[in-house]
């Protein structure tokens, strides 16, 4: 039997699902903030013992290995990635400080700007011009090129940022400054525009391709480092690596532009949740994940969950690659709780897991929502946690409420309730906010609820949204890691090109749609797909003239790459009509008589490859499920002794009436009152509001 394991790195824990046929095997343990890959490796020997195997014979047994990581995004958080350089066209040197006049919040007087990747005595110009059609209007300066590595070689510059005006058109000077940067600053990482995002505008253009350069050393290092690591302990197949596109793809194509992996671990909840939703039935769904560190939110509308290519603006810069739209708050289980001016406040600063909250007894003294749980009851120090693999300890924990109870002038178990009830309302608030951002009422959506500490929350925040189900597999735990093994590998680029819809060249737009072509069959060739595999999604970016942002969406969908003989003289006036319906769709009007204009064109390539199978359906008879124990606890309406149920000891058609506490291997589902939990004929659970 081959095994497919996914990995799904977190700031507190990283999780493995390992899929042994049609089983899921979950395991949990503490990230290695040093080294990445040597908490990987653990996981992976401490899977191999659950197997029976050596760890030789268990990698060589494993057909694929698909691994989401926060390296990026960690790198982008801490602000420690390469010392980066940046070589621009004349008189764009400040473009990156401009930000398009863009403030995350614009009443703040006192909003700082970013910290600087690329201080301006590192953002150097060169004299050269290509013109919109691709013309050389101003020939390199070479010289100026090597005075610029000069330059940059004293201040010790690791990467180097290649941004050129029109070089999504013509790279070829672009193409000449890296040559001439690997000449002069041998070992040096190169980023280049047309290769990073090759595409208008200009702003978006250059800090991906910044952000790109500065967390390249970091990503590709790592990725280096486990490969190797891998390869040692026997695995012989291709590392896939997870992209915030929701695909997954070789570590070759990662290499040559790491910046698709910011925000990949979220990206593979969310794939995992249209999947498992999906299958019980339920097309749009909230999707909540609350780890140690952060808390997700993110939608899946008619059962997918598009990447989108655009404005995203992450860790406060803009990245523009494609992207599942995922929404992060600093409200995790190791959120740091305090008092501030007289009010409490959660997050979110994270105690990680090194520290890690004072209850895992690993010297953390600043009190986190884990102590929060532990005080209410929600958590016990007499139960195993994360899978056993280590037990909560109650030393310092009181103490530390009682701190800021003598400040709020109340008790400690009054203080974490407090805390509670903050973490429950910013996690509220952020998904109030950023439904009502796309016009969509969260009562009419079902919620699914994953990570470590998700289903303890999920229940309350959905009576307070107007949800009525919500839906906690038992791969909650690792569901970003599941959702790996559910991603199908995949290529999604796009090239620019500007031209009114009704004049649209025909021979260009297959001239930009076979070079895509081209590269997409040459990285699954590399992966071991042939190109009669693949699902080819040949799409037009357009917007009306005037419009800052365009709309993508398909022209033609082929099984196959290269069959491009839709492209034809009307190619442009069916894009037209396909685009005036999307427009409607999207913002509920169009521009009669306006002709739109393309702005570019897109492939969006896929292999489907086999995912977990998932079961739905009540048919089991309902029984009412028998506790196993008390615990005095409050889930929100004061202490009181409270049915404890364990997780393994139900199956199909168990029914818990809240308030209870259902203790999983990896997680606690929390059944407020009011509330009742279901087992379904896949031993998942459906929280459901009683009536």
């Amino acid at each position: 039997m081959a095994y497919r394991i996914g990995i799904d790195i977190g700031g507190t824990f990283t999780d493995f699902a390992l899929l042994d046929g049609t089983e899921v095997v979950l395991y949990k343990n503490l990230s290695t903030a040093e080294d990445r890959s040597v908490g990987v490796m653990s996981g992976l020997e401490k899977l191999a013992e659950k197997t029976g195997l050596p760890l030789r014979d268990f990698m060589a047994r494993c057909d694929a290995i698909v691994h989401g990581t926060t390296v990026a995004d960690n790198t982008l958080i801490e602000m420690n990635g390469a010392v980066t350089g940046l070589i621009t066209t004349e008189g764009f040197r400040d473009e990156m400080e401009y930000r398009r006049g863009f403030k995350e919040n614009i009443w703040d007087v006192r909003l700082q700007p970013p910290q600087q990747i690329t201080p301006r005595r590192r953002r150097l110009t060169v004299p050269e011009r290509i013109l919109h059609d691709g013309s050389v209007y101003k020939a390199l300066d070479e010289a100026a090129v090597r005075e610029c590595c000069r330059k940059l070689r004293k201040q010790n510059v690791e990467s180097v940022a290649i941004s050129l005006l029109f070089s999504f058109v013509n790279p070829v000077h672009e193409k000449r400054v890296a040559e001439i940067v690997a000449q002069e600053m041998p070992g040096v990482e190169i980023s280049c525009s047309h290769q990073v995002l090759p595409r208008a505008p200009e702003y978006d253009r250059t800090s991906t391709t910044v952000v790109n350069a500065y967390v390249a050393p970091r990503v590709t290092s790592y990725l280096a480092r486990l490969v190797a690591r891998l390869e040692e302990a026997g695995y012989r197949n291709q590392l896939m690596v997870m992209q915030a596109s929701g695909g997954v793809m070789t570590r070759e194509y990662i290499h040559g532009s790491p910046i698709r992996v910011l925000a990949s671990g979220p990206a593979g909840g969310v794939i995992g949740s249209a999947h498992v939703g999906v299958a019980k039935g339920h097309r749009n769904i909230l999707c909540v994940d609350m780890g140690g560190t952060s808390y997700d939110i993110s939608m899946v509308l008619n059962g997918a969950a598009p990447a989108v290519a655009g404005w995203n603006m992450h860790h406060r810069y803009l990245v523009g690659v494609p992207m599942v739209q995922v929404e992060t708050l600093g409200a995790g289980g190791g959120s740091i709780c305090r008092v501030n001016n007289g009010c409490i406040e959660v997050g979110p600063a994270s105690a990680g897991s090194e520290p890690g909250p004072i209850c895992y007894g690993r010297g953390g003294t600043q009190p986190t929502i884990t102590d929060a749980l532990l005080m209410l009851g929600i958590l016990s120090a007499d139960a195993g946690f994360a899978g056993g693999s280590f037990s909560l300890s109650e030393a310092g924990v009181r103490d530390a409420f009682q701190a800021i109870g003598d400040r709020m002038g109340y008790s400690a178990e009054e203080a974490a309730f407090d805390c509670w009830r903050m973490v429950n309302a910013n996690m509220s608030q952020g998904v109030r906010r950023i439904t009502a951002a796309r016009g969509i009422d969260p009562a009419e959506m079902c919620m699914l609820a994953y990570g470590g500490n998700g289903p303890a929350f999920a229940a309350i925040q959905a009576q307070d949204l107007g949800i009525e189900r919500v839906l906690v597999p038992r791969a909650s735990p690792a569901f970003s890691a599941l959702g790996t093994l559910v991603a199908n590998p995949s290529i999604d680029e796009e090239r620019s090109c500007i031209a009114a819809a009704d004049r649209i060249d025909a021979g260009m737009l297959t001239t930009l749609w076979r070079q895509l072509a081209d590269r997409a069959e040459k990285y699954f060739a590399d992966a071991g797909f042939a190109s009669d595999r693949v699902t080819a999604r040949y799409q037009m970016n357009m917007r009306y003239p005037g419009q800052n942002w365009s709309l993508s969406f398909d022209i033609k969908v082929n099984q196959g790459l290269h069959d491009l003989s839709f492209v034809d003289a009307a190619v442009g006036h069916r894009a037209i009509g396909i685009f005036n319906a999307r427009h409607m769709e999207e913002y509920g009007h169009i521009r009669e008589g306006e002709v739109p204009e393309i702005t570019g064109v897109r492939l969006a390539t896929s292999v489907a490859t086999s995912s977990p199978v998932v079961s739905h359906g009540f048919n089991a008879p309902t029984v009412n499920a028998r506790s196993a124990r008390t615990r005095r606890a409050n889930l929100g309406d004061g202490f009181r002794e409270t049915g404890i149920f364990v997780g393994s000891e139900l199956g199909p058609g168990h029914e818990v009436i809240g308030p209870a506490i259902i203790a999983e291997n990896f997680t606690t589902i929390v059944v407020y009152p009011g509330w009742k939990a279901l087992v379904d004929d896949a031993g998942d659970y459906e929280l459901r509001l009683l009536k």
